[in-house]
């Protein structure tokens, strides 16, 4: 997202200028707020925001897949049971308070 300096303002500019922002946000402009000369916010058009939830969605599927990838190529496809597990850490799976024994 380009901004432009002039769609730069303050917190109180903001706020004693809400309605007029709003206005020009719903016509596409982009407004980042700063606080202490740092940038704490933006108002955007809400097509925009559909857009950055749709691409942070899309980042998460890909860091998913990316896993799921790395585990396919380095599965050797040897595979463990529950019990098999649970007797390694010292868990009884037939004990309601699934305590641990110490090795």
């Amino acid at each position: 997202m380009r901004t432009d300096t002039r769609d730069i303002v303050s917190v109180s500019d903001a706020a004693k200028n809400f309605s007029r922002y709003a206005s020009e946000v719903a016509e596409g402009r982009s407004i980042v707020i700063v606080r202490n000369n740092e940038p704490t916010a933006a108002l955007v058009p809400l097509d925009r925001m559909d857009r950055l939830d749709k691409l942070d969605e899309l980042e998460e599927d890909l860091l998913l897949w990316g896993i799921a990838l790395a585990r396919t190529i380095t599965d050797s496809g040897e595979r463990h049971s529950l019990e098999d597990v649970a007797a390694e850490f010292g868990v009884d799976l037939d004990d309601d308070g699934e305590s641990i024994e110490e090795h």
